[in-house]
């Protein structure tokens, strides 16, 4: 299943390093794809994880465009 987000915050490549490496930490989700400049994470997964998936880029700071958390970074 492939989940996209967009993301607020994410403004260089060591911000996609993080964000792969600690979803890749998750057996469920086999691939992640972030593109820095357009502020895009593409994950996908086993099984449907937005909510989780959402709360973890949220925790590092990259909440989703238009969520509250979003709004207020």
């Amino acid at each position: 299943m492939e989940l996209c987000f967009e993301v607020e915050n994410v403004k260089c490549g060591g911000c996609a390093r993080t964000i792969e490496k600690t979803l890749r930490a998750d057996a469920r989700i086999t691939r992640v794809s972030v593109e820095p400049a357009a502020g895009r994470v593409v994950v996908e997964a086993t099984a449907d994880l937005r909510s989780e998936v959402a709360a973890t880029l949220a925790r590092l700071g990259y909440p989703q465009r238009g969520s509250v958390e979003g709004l207020r970074s």
